[in-house]
């Protein structure tokens, strides 16, 4: 259909639970509740709304936040999206939030360079978030809990709540840590949520159906699933990499979203081979990857570079490697950066591109969806 391409470029080829409370709007927007006054006009009396989200379950608001604390670049993606970049104070890491993809979108943009980073030489410091003075912590606090040598003690959660803002946040890019025993949400699950809290949920129906459509657009192109390479995820940041973390394409963290929507199989089934998480670091090397002989390699650490660049430095060192130059995916050119770690709902749709373009050049090529239409989303 005419209106379809114009909006989806280069196909060529063959624990509880979500609901509002208290003062939301049935759209799910915070309301002012008024009472007529004795003169007979209204005065508005509460503007406070509730959401929910595992684990820290209710959180009552009185306003849309202005100053919001962030540790994970996929909730930053979210308000990005919904037009509330500017919340944004502060990131776990702020080296691991890729922004090049908001280039692509006219009049979309955040500045990093003002986010506080959480994390410092010592780990996390509560007094960070006394600094801040944030509105609202869109961190999961069982994350802060758990989080390695980077971590706050439960009783520091609870007063950073108490004193400064509540916690509203889940760990969604993996789902292989022991310690993360209540629900999971889907990215759009959590983007629905943090269009919640923003008052933004007719601006996050409007991406959710350019997302469902795009989506189902590239699929319909897709080559039949026995076509499709499986591929081995991991990460291994160095030009000249010998030793890998393993991930599991099949686990459903939302940061495997792209693959799994291309069909991409994960070449670790079946082996024994267990994930990264916070309890499992354990490594591979390429013995172990020849044994596997996956059809492709998708390595993460590499977002800084282009993909000529990477092809120059991992991709020739793997080439010129006595045991990696015989891996399959190596002679094939079959290896790819492997995309972020925490990737929100804008970045997906790059992605998707990047992998599509780049696994089944016969089916996609260029731009595969208008990005005029999605920053006029963002920004009307």
């Amino acid at each position: 259909m005419t209106h379809d391409r114009r909006r989806f470029l280069g196909l060529t080829g063959a624990a509880l639970a979500g609901g509002l409370a208290g003062c939301a709007g049935g759209d799910g927007t915070p309301t002012e509740s008024a009472t007529a006054t004795d003169g007979g006009t209204a005065a508005p009396t509460d503007t406070s709304y509730t959401v929910s989200m595992a684990p820290a379950g209710d959180v009552t608001l009185d306003t849309v936040p202005e100053s919001v604390a962030h540790y994970f670049p996929d909730y930053g993606d979210m308000a990005v999206a919904l037009g509330h970049g500017d919340s944004i104070n502060s990131m776990g890491l702020p080296s691991r939030y890729h922004t090049g993809h908001y280039d692509e979108l006219d009049g979309v943009s955040v500045d990093k360079e003002s986010m506080t980073a959480l994390v410092g030489d010592a780990g996390i410091s509560k007094e960070v978030f006394y600094e801040l003075e944030s509105d609202l912590h869109m961190i999961d606090p069982q994350w802060l809990i758990h989080n390695g040598a980077f971590k706050l003690a439960e009783e520091d959660i609870t007063e950073i709540s108490e004193g400064v803002a509540p916690f509203f946040g889940n760990a969604i890019f993996r789902r292989t840590d022991k310690w993360h025993d209540y629900r999971y949400y889907t990215l759009y699950e959590a983007f629905e949520k943090v269009a919640t809290v923003y008052g933004e949920t007719e601006t996050f129906e409007s991406l959710q159906s350019f997302h469902d459509e795009y989506i189902a657009e590239v699929q319909t192109n897709l080559p039949s699933a026995d076509s499709r390479p499986n591929a081995l995820l991991c990460f291994g940041a160095s030009n000249e990499p010998e030793e890998f973390y393993p991930y599991r394409l099949t686990d459903k963290g939302s940061n495997k979203k792209a693959f799994r929507d291309l069909g991409i199989g994960d070449a670790l089934s079946d082996t024994g081979i267990e994930g990264l998480s916070e309890s499992e670091r354990g490594t591979i090397d390429y013995e172990t990857m020849l044994e596997v002989d996956p059809d492709s390699i998708l390595l993460r650490g590499h977002e800084g570079k282009s993909r000529e660049e990477f092809e120059n430095t991992v991709l020739e060192f793997m080439k010129n490697d006595d045991v990696a130059s015989e891996l399959t995916a190596v002679q094939n050119d079959m290896v790819f950066r492997g995309g972020p770690i925490y990737p929100g709902p804008l970045h997906h749709l790059f992605l998707v591109e990047r992998f599509a373009t780049g696994y089944f050049p016969e089916s996609f090529s260029g731009e595969l969806f208008d990005r005029d239409e999605l920053a006029s989303i963002i920004t009307e």
